[in-house]
C-alpha cells in the first residue's frame, strides 16, 4: 500500500455524496468537512454561566442545511434556510439527516461523548481574583 505524502492527502477527493428520496424527488446529500463537522458541533453546544447544555433544537435543520447539495457538491441552503427548513415535514427531513450523519461519521456514540463533556464552560476563567 502506498504511504501518502501531504499532496496526496490534500488532493485526496474524499467528501461522498448520495442520492435520497425525499420531498416527492431525489436530492444529493453529502458527508461534511472536519471544519464543517466542527461548527456544527459547537452550533449544538449552549453555554449558561460555567455549565454548558445540549441544544438540540432544529438539529435536523441544521446538519440537513450543511449537507444538502447539487450534484457537483455545493451546498444548496445556508444558515438564513435553517429556520424555514426546520418547519418542513420531520420524516423527508430524517430521510436526510440519517444520510448525512453516516456520511459524515457522526454516531451514537459521538453524541453522547459530547454530551457527556459538557461540564463546564472551557472557556469561562476559572481563576478567583
Amino acid at each position: 500500500m502506498k504511504t501518502l505524502n501531504r499532496d496526496d492527502i490534500l488532493g485526496a477527493s474524499d467528501i461522498r455524496k448520495e442520492k435520497v428520496k425525499a420531498w416527492g424527488g431525489e436530492v444529493w446529500v453529502r458527508g461534511m468537512t472536519g471544519a464543517e463537522r466542527d461548527r456544527f458541533e459547537s452550533s449544538v453546544i449552549q453555554f449558561k454561566g460555567s455549565s454548558q447544555n445540549l441544544n438540540l433544537s432544529n438539529i435536523r435543520a441544521k446538519l440537513c442545511a450543511l449537507t444538502i447539495c447539487d450534484e457537483s457538491g455545493t451546498r444548496l441552503f445556508n444558515e438564513a434556510d435553517v429556520q424555514a427548513l426546520g418547519e418542513k415535514s420531520a420524516v423527508e427531513l430524517s430521510k436526510v439527516f440519517i444520510v448525512a450523519q453516516r456520511l459524515s461519521g457522526i454516531t451514537d456514540a459521538d453524541v453522547k461523548e459530547l454530551s457527556e463533556g459538557l461540564k463546564e464552560n472551557p472557556f469561562e476563567d476559572s481563576a478567583s481574583a
